[in-house]
Formats: structure tokens, sequence, C-alpha cells
């Protein structure tokens, strides 16, 4: 059987077509499949610098935010101190005061105990003075006569000024 020719075989048309259609339209095809890949290519590339970007920005916003953190870090540290020296300043001072206000209280009852003790020794004191008046009046009554009740009146009217210069003295 003798061989078709080479135009008379529908493969060879379509080969034929399929190379002539590239030969006219694939500059075109392939500049707009070119434009169309550089256009996705721009797209990509710039969604990556925008990535790049905001990747930068978080970045110095997680720096930001760490210094801010040590810095009330540091602040919080700083209060905590400072109400610590407080709290021992104010712990000292009560102490200060309650010692202070110890003194004080033992202070007032010793001078509440000297003031009894005085109180005391004037109570006898006085007691003493009329005990031993009422015993000088017995005395005198019973065993002195007018005269010399007399001279011991004299007597101790002529004392008069002299113990009363030593009872202004004291």
């Amino acid at each position: 059987m003798p061989e078709p020719s080479f135009f008379a075989e529908p493969r060879s048309w379509v080969a034929l077509a399929f190379v002539v259609f590239f030969a006219l339209f694939g500059r075109k095809l392939w500049g707009a499949i070119a434009a169309m890949l550089d256009d996705r290519a721009d797209k990509i590339r710039a969604e990556l610098e925008e990535a790049a970007k905001l990747r930068t920005e978080a970045e110095a916003m997680l720096r930001d935010a760490q210094a801010r953190r040590d810095a009330v870090t540091a602040e919080a540290k700083q209060l905590l101190e400072g109400a610590k020296a407080e709290a021992a300043r104010l712990a000292q001072a009560a102490a200060d005061e309650a010692e202070a206000s110890a003194r004080r209280r033992e202070q007032m009852a010793l001078d509440r105990i000297a003031a009894a003790e005085k109180a005391a020794v004037d109570e006898v004191r006085t007691t003493a003075a009329e005990v031993a008046t009422v015993a000088a009046r017995r005395v005198i009554a019973d065993g002195l006569s007018a005269d010399a009740d007399g001279r011991l009146i004299d007597h101790a009217i002529a004392q008069l000024p002299a113990a009363l210069a030593q009872r202004r003295v004291a």
C-alpha cells in the first residue's frame, strides 16, 4: 500500500497549523504570558517587601515592649525597695515612740511615787508635830510654873526670826 503524502495526513496539518499559530501568535502570547508572570512576580515581591517591613516593625515593637517592661520592672523594684525602707523607718519610729512613751510612763510613775512618798513624810511630820505639841502641852501644863512659862514664851519669841529665816532658805 502506498504511503499517503505528507499533506494527506491530518496529523501533519495539525502540526503545521500548530507551528504557524505559534509563529504568528507565539510572540504576542509569550509576551502576554511573560507580562502576566512578571506582574505576578512584582506582586509577590511587593508582598515580600511588605512582609519584611511588617516584620521589622513587629521586631521594633517587640524591642520597645521589652524595654518598657524592663523599665516598669525596674520602677516596680524601686517602689518595692522604697516601700520596704519606709516600712522599716516607720517600724523604727514606732519602736522609738513606744520606748519614749514607756520612759514617760516610768517617769510619771516615779514622780507619783515621789509625790506619795513626800505626802507620807509630810503627814508623818505633821502627825509627829501634833503629837509633840500635845505632849509638850501636857508636859508644860503638868510641870511648868507661870514664871517658867513666861520665860519659855519669851525665849520662843526671840528664836522666831531665826527659824523663819531658815524656813525661807529651805
